[in-house]
């Protein structure tokens, strides 16, 4: 999901793709990898669009064809879908908040095992930069567009109906701030577990005592 904190990268069950979009998979990588590099070495307000495309070596416009802002760079990445199918692969009378966190956990599993460094910086950076920050924010609607067409298949409801609008926005909300607490409290958690807490509060409301 757009907030949270995943990888890019393709997973390995999915097919193979043709050489064309492997091109465009190489070429999105290499941006991604020189936009870190140079946002840990020097900052992110210091890093230029300029800067990315001579480290990945491509043309500035190459960037923006990928990527349309700098914030993107951060932001953008391409689990939303594979999400979306794992969570409609989960077995039909489990509950949501179990669901969820099964694909959640995985996500951040593999976040955290290939891009250990990328995956706090990104957090970082969601809760330290403003204008990161808003395009999280801003790409909740397509998560959330895809997270009620999910969820409508198990549970029989209309994706664009109220109820799942409602819940779909309230579910997403709450796992925005997971990450920016991930980072502000200085990655002393396990992000994974407080995905778990995050969905507790959403299933049950606010705990009777400090955790």
């Amino acid at each position: 999901m757009a907030s949270m904190t995943a990888p890019s990268t393709t997973p390995a069950d999915r097919p193979r793709p043709g050489l064309r979009e492997r091109k465009k998979i190489k070429t999105r990588g290499a941006i991604r990898a020189a936009a870190y590099a140079l946002i840990a070495e020097q900052g992110y307000d210091a890093t230029t669009i300029e800067q990315i495309a001579d480290r990945a070596e491509v043309s500035p416009s190459t960037v923006f064809r990928y990527f349309p802002a700098k914030e993107d760079i951060v932001v953008i990445d391409a689990w939303d879908p594979a999400m979306a199918a794992e969570l409609r692969a989960r077995p039909a009378d489990e509950p949501w908040a179990d669901s969820l966190r099964h694909v959640l956990r995985a996500a951040l599993g593999r976040s955290l095992a290939e891009e250990p460094e990328v995956t706090r910086l990104r957090a970082r950076l969601g809760a330290e930069v403003p204008a990161v920050r808003a395009r999280m924010l801003r790409g909740t609607a397509d998560t959330g567009r895809l997270l009620r067409e999910a969820l409508a298949e198990r549970s029989g409801l209309d994706p664009d109906g109220l109820e799942l609008r409602v819940f779909a926005t309230a579910v997403l909300s709450g796992l925005t701030e997971v990450s920016p607490y991930w980072a502000e409290t200085g990655h002393r958690h396990d992000v994974r577990d407080l995905v778990d807490r995050a969905l507790v509060v959403l299933g049950h409301g606010l705990p009777t005592g400090n955790p």
